[in-house]
């Protein structure tokens, strides 16, 4: 069984880390536009570079809760695949596997030069004057608002060849990313976790699991080798 779980910001949340959309459109009091912006970055990249420290420091004081730690142990079992829209690394070190991040991973930075030249960011600080191996200023490995997500294709295959899709932790509000859970082939059993509302046009397409990710993944993850999918 080949099982592929999209995550979203509620995953993570239960983890501590705050989310934009439950931030009142803030991050810790800054608007999305004056830091996650290519255009923020051109105008100040030291406050944009600041923002993302603040964010890196919280995610690795983070700790991976029951939701990544069930995913994780799916592997024992199936082929689990991963596409999380989340730029933590919480999948990972709960043990997963197979992880493909939309939106970039934050304990990583690429050159401004060369999208595809990716580094580690050392010492969990990025600031201006860290430069590439080309000698090119580095900036957060992350998608901006207003960039390309350019590991769309790569996660829509995936969710191509799925036996069954999980979505955990999102809203499904998310575009394009949403779009996903329209990519599966006839028949396959989607599944959603999240304690929100869903979209009406997706009833009768989706089994609702109406809890938090922490308590609806182990749930429906025992659900799953139940045999009953």
């Amino acid at each position: 069984m080949r099982i592929v779980f999209f995550t979203g910001a509620g995953i993570s949340a239960e983890s501590g880390l705050r989310t934009f959309r439950d931030a009142d459109g803030l991050w810790e009091e800054h608007r999305v536009e004056d830091v996650a912006t290519p255009e923020a970055f051109a105008r100040d990249p030291r406050t944009v570079l600041r923002f993302y420290d603040q964010r890196r420091e919280q995610v690795l004081k983070a700790e991976p809760n029951a939701a990544h730690r069930a995913i994780a142990g799916l592997e024992a079992h199936a082929r689990v695949e991963v596409v999380t829209q989340n730029i933590d690394d919480l999948h990972e070190r709960a043990g997963s596997s197979r992880v493909l991040h939309l939106h970039g991973e934050i304990l990583k930075a690429r050159s401004t030069l060369d999208p595809g030249l990716v580094v580690p960011v050392q010492g969990g600080r990025l600031q201006w004057g860290d430069l590439c191996p080309l000698g090119s200023q580095l900036r957060p490995h992350v998608v901006w608002f207003g960039e390309e997500v350019p590991l769309m294709a790569q996660a829509g295959a995936l969710v191509r060849q799925a036996d069954v899709l999980v979505v955990v932790g999102s809203s499904l509000n998310v575009w394009p990313a949403a779009g996903l859970v329209h990519a599966t082939r006839p028949g396959v059993p989607v599944h959603l976790v999240d304690p929100g509302t869903l979209d009406p046009g997706l009833r009768g397409h989706v089994r609702h699991w109406k809890q938090k990710a922490s308590m609806g993944v182990p749930m429906l993850a025992e659900w799953l080798l139940s045999g009953e999918a």
